[in-house]
């Protein structure tokens, strides 16, 4: 039977899925339990176990792989030595040509760099075969390869002062002032920043000053959310308004980051009367709100208040992230209830089939989760500070050896940045919503699977009828484009997908005067590389493709709504009171 998010049942009938199941497997495992889970929060440790009794049952496979890098290291020091004397020997290991920690000259020009890049990239190279030889099922060879290459990464020579070309070069450049500036920026960070190397300009951006400044007023708000409904800033507006629905693991505005930079802007512009959900970041007092509650007092009510205001039956909906995940699954809550109330939806970077969910994975087994709820059983939350760790630790390089490289070793200041100003504005995660998300959406795909019940309708996918444009991102860590392609497979509707470059957040922050380019095919057929192979590349950005998909699902232009109304009036200004929580 498949369990939903106000299940009652304990650890042992259900895994814990709600507060009451979480510190029940909290009690189940002592006092220590906490501990446990904050010393090894990925339960990486059994991993590595598991990894060592493979090696050692399989040495032939270990004694291969030690040639292989003897072998290497060989050729590095005679490389080494050729490019001493003037040769240019073609190396056998090459750096991703994405891998910015080496583009410096140096690593090939001069032979004691080029040595030793050569011999880190045989010693990374190394352990990678460890893992892929070692014969550990797929889930625990991923997560071991993830665990070892955090610790590849932190051992780069690009990390330390004396082996980074760069650095040494500033600091001859400056007569050492950089290696001064990079201590200070090095204390300062241990002391104010939890020992991790600043990302952005904290003084830079701030929401309510040049980041969520699109006009509009807060005109709803309940213990959940605050519902924004933006100005108009155009004579006539589409008949049908729009919704954007976003994730609550960061703050809403993201969709409405600095201006010309803004996707909300961008929707106002271009004759959407548009709203927008901001959540309130939850406290210990919200450990029992499920993620029923995000469904039914988030964009349900949203839509109730729309339809108030706006007088229209129906909206559009745009969702991004878990957003995205939220507004799929409303449009089968409605279809299960024979609601038309959705015209048509957008789908942001979002999982629906949570069979392939990439490098999260490697956070969302059994184990990792059982550790997760044992901290959440004691403060109702998952604290913000995790969400961001975590994210940090899947791109490790870009967001932090990256700044350790440049703020500490070269005295850098970090750059002023709106996306990663945003980032770093995490949220907490209720104890029995963020529970119930792992489990029934990463472990057990109920979804996907049309196993799901939410406020007791059961979540058919199938019967969502809804045309519905899909967007996913060539380098989406978070939600890997070949999944969200996925979604195509699962929906009734008529579905585009569109592809576009850059990662899981840039990919959403795609105004046109940006460098990017999208892909575009009508066919959808069942392998998403076959789809790619066939789709067309468009210079510029999916934001004017939307516009057009839009303009025609969204009625006849009208006089623009009034901002709230009699049952609904203003209460405040955009950004509104939940975002500064």
């Amino acid at each position: 039977m498949a369990t939903t998010s106000e299940s009652k049942q304990g650890p042992e009938e259900a895994n814990g899925s709600n507060g009451n199941g979480i510190a029940a497997t909290a009690a189940a495992v002592g006092p220590e339990a906490d501990l446990f889970a904050r010393q090894d929060p990925l339960s990486l440790v059994p991993t590595m176990k598991k990894l060592g009794a493979a090696l050692a049952a399989n040495p032939a496979a270990v004694w291969e792989a030690g040639t292989r890098f003897s072998t290497r290291l060989v050729a590095s020091t005679a490389g080494m030595m050729a490019r001493a004397l003037g040769a240019k020997p073609q190396p056998e290991l090459q750096p991703d040509p994405k891998d910015r920690r080496f583009k410096d000259p140096a690593w090939n020009e001069n032979p004691v760099f080029f040595g030793e890049r050569q011999a880190y990239l045989a010693w990374a190279h190394f352990v990678h075969e460890l893992v892929t030889s070692s014969g550990l099922e797929q889930h625990d060879a991923d997560k071991a390869a993830f665990g070892l290459g955090l610790v590849v990464d932190a051992l780069s020579p690009t990390n330390f002062l004396l082996s980074n070309p760069t650095a040494l070069r500033t600091a001859q450049e400056t007569k050492g002032l950089s290696v001064l500036k990079g201590l200070r920026n090095f204390i300062d960070d241990a002391l104010h920043n939890e020992g991790m190397p600043r990302q952005f300009d904290p003084e830079a951006f701030a929401v309510g000053r040049n980041l969520g400044v699109t006009p509009g007023k807060v005109v709803y708000r309940n213990d959940l959310m605050e519902l924004i409904q933006y100005e108009p800033q155009s004579k006539t507006t589409y008949e049908i308004p729009l919704l954007v629905s976003p994730p609550w693991i960061n703050k809403y505005y993201l969709m409405d980051l600095a201006p010309g930079r803004s996707f909300i802007e961008w929707a106002v512009q271009h004759g959407h009367t548009t709203f927008a959900i901001s959540y309130r970041n939850p406290d210990e007092s919200m450990r029992d709100v499920s993620l029923d509650d995000y469904l039914i007092h988030g964009p349900l009510d949203a839509l109730d208040v729309i339809r108030d205001i706006t007088g229209q039956p129906k909206v559009n909906m745009a969702g991004l992230c878990i957003g995205g995940t939220l507004t799929t699954m409303l449009l089968a809550y409605l279809a299960a209830g024979g609601q038309d109330r959705i015209n048509s939806a957008t789908l942001l970077n979002t999982i629906v089939d949570f069979s392939e969910p990439g490098p999260l994975g490697c956070f969302t087994d059994a184990e990792s989760i059982a550790r997760l709820e044992q901290k959440m059983a004691k403060t109702g939350f998952l604290d913000s500070s995790d969400m961001e760790k975590t994210f940090n630790a899947l791109r490790a390089n870009d967001l932090i050896w990256n700044y350790v490289a440049s703020n500490w070793l070269m005295g850098k200041d970090p750059p002023a940045f709106d996306i990663l100003t945003w980032n770093a504005d995490s949220t907490r995660m209720p104890a029995n919503m963020h529970s119930f998300y792992l489990r029934y959406c990463y472990q057990e795909n109920q979804l996907a699977k049309d196993e799901m019940t939410l406020a007791g309708r059961q979540l058919l996918l199938g019967k969502i009828d809804a045309d519905v444009y899909i967007v996913g991102a060539v380098e989406d860590h978070i939600a890997p484009w070949t999944t969200s392609y996925a979604t195509t497979r699962l929906l009734g509707g008529s579905c585009r997908y569109v592809l576009t470059s850059s990662g899981h957040i840039a990919g959403i922050v795609n105004p046109p005067d940006s460098k990017r380019r999208y892909w575009t095919n009508d066919e959808l057929p069942n392998d998403p590389h076959e789809w790619r192979a066939a789709a067309t590349p468009q210079e510029g950005s999916w934001w004017e493709d939307w516009t057009t998909w839009m303009a025609q699902r969204s009625g006849k232009r009208i006089k623009p709504p009034s901002t709230g109304s009699a049952e609904h009036p203003p209460i405040a200004d955009a950004p509104g009171e939940y975002v500064h929580g």
